[in-house]
């Protein structure tokens, strides 16, 4: 049996899900990604991506950046552009993966189409994202290696997976909206050359696919079986070493039984996530009475696996051209944190200023031996004063992350603060009470009545 075909046997396998922690992450999740998506739509970050949608014809799905609505692959394009712009979408650390950025997208699209149930698009979010990490953790961060997204290029067959079951597909159906999502797979990282925005494209063109893959293989176009193990399927044609077939088979045994979901990271720092141990590194420091201008040099620790991400090349990150460069800018995000006192949405609308790049030179990086990377996300920080003292710090996981975890109130907080800039106090409360209560509806349409309550 192909591994495709023996995923698509354990998906089915897993109706209904009724464990609690996967229902209560899967809700969360959905807030989470919601409440960015409408945040970024109202941020230049976004602007790209709001212009693009006023030329698309109306349609049924909900569209976070207007109030009418758009064809599915259209809308899951953009939704899932608004969401991953602003870096401060979900993570599953372990496995690398942006899961809501593409998953959601991709949900929310085809079922509101196909007039799902919102208890139907929980469950195969859910779904998606339990395939998506175990992709991840059998690659064992081959796709980065050698420069695939893999939130981009698996993404976009977990996508068609979740769209097709959705629409009703057969099982057959579902194996080729996988192997036809397969040949729409892209992502590169090239874009840390300069800090593109394109970079949020790579989920929104991942649910696209999904959406357009489950599509066509409706209509009969056939897929490849073996999209995920085949000598030019995913693992072999994405990952640097061709290997992760052999552990995804294994992941699956226990795919509907083990919700790892529920690790899952939410992201409280609208950066790149390798950053935010530093953040919360320096602003310790800071409440012990570390300053800006008491520091001489700084020495900042990070893992290898890590480091090409956001330290590569050095002279680069002291140096970003505008402010959304810089969420990938190790010495600035720091400096950022130093001198103003945070690191939030609005960090990232302007270039950094002067005060701040001047203390970015200050600092330089080195490995960090031995490390739990991709495991934990750890940060060691030590600086130089002027009056010869060190001060150090360490940080041992990032906040958010499963051995660190945020609270629902933590979550709702952050949903509250995002989807406020762009709707309307009872709008955001509406959505609130909606997604918490998702599985108990019977359609998904008043979330869109919901994001066209405008703040005027």
């Amino acid at each position: 049996m192909s591994l495709a075909r023996a995923l698509v046997a354990q998906w089915r396998a897993a109706q209904p899900i009724t464990a609690p922690v996967a229902l209560r992450a899967g809700r969360l999740h959905v807030l989470d990604a919601l409440g960015v998506g409408l945040a970024a739509s109202t941020l230049d970050q976004g602007d790209a991506w709001l212009r693009f949608s006023q030329e698309l014809n109306k349609g049924p799905a909900l569209l976070m950046s207007r109030n009418a609505g758009a064809s599915a692959a259209d809308a899951a394009l953009v939704n899932g552009g608004l969401i991953h712009s602003l870096e401060f979408d979900d993570t599953h650390t372990a496995s690398i993966v942006h899961g809501s950025a593409v998953l959601l997208p991709a949900a929310l699209a085809a079922g509101q189409t196909a007039g799902s149930t919102g208890g139907a698009m929980l469950a195969a979010y859910i779904k998606g994202w339990e395939a998506m990490i175990r992709i991840g953790l059998a690659a064992e961060g081959g796709f980065q290696r050698r420069g695939f997204q893999i939130t981009s290029v698996a993404g976009a067959m977990i996508a068609a997976l979740i769209a097709a079951d959705l629409m009703g597909a057969t099982d057959d159906e579902m194996v080729a909206s996988a192997g036809i999502a397969l040949s729409q797979a892209s992502g590169v990282f090239e874009f840390l050359t300069n800090g593109s925005s394109v970079k949020s494209m790579h989920p929104g063109w991942a649910a696209h696919a999904g959406v357009l893959a489950a599509q066509l293989a409706r209509a009969g176009m056939g897929g490849p079986e073996t999209a995920f193990e085949g000598q030019r399927g995913l693992f072999k044609a994405f990952t640097a070493e061709g290997k992760g077939a052999d552990g995804f088979a294994q992941q699956l045994n226990d795919f509907g039984t083990v919700w790892h979901i529920a690790d899952a990271a939410f992201k409280f720092v609208p950066s790149c996530h390798y950053l935010h141990p530093f953040v919360e590194g320096a602003a310790r420091l800071m409440r012990d009475g570390v300053s800006a201008d008491q520091i001489v040099s700084g020495q900042l620790r990070i893992a290898e696996g890590a480091a090409p991400i956001v330290c590569d090349p050095w002279e680069t990150k002291l140096n970003p051209r505008d402010g959304h460069a810089a969420r990938w800018s190790l010495p600035v995000v720091v400096a950022e944190q130093f001198i103003h006192g945070r690191v939030d949405l609005t960090t990232f609308t302007r270039r950094a200023d002067d005060a701040t790049l001047q203390l970015a030179k200050r600092m330089s990086w080195q490995k960090l031996e031995p490390h739990r990377f991709p495991h934990a996300f750890e940060a060691e920080l030590a600086f130089v004063l002027n009056d010869g003292s060190v001060r150090s710090v360490r940080i041992d996981d990032v906040f958010g992350n499963a051995s660190r975890p945020a609270s629902d109130t933590d979550v709702l907080s952050k949903f509250r603060n995002n989807a406020g800039r762009a709707i309307t106090d009872d709008a955001v409360e509406g959505i609130i009470a909606f997604v918490l209560a998702l599985e108990t509806h019977a359609h998904l349409d008043e979330l869109s009545t919901l994001v066209a309550r405008r703040q005027s």
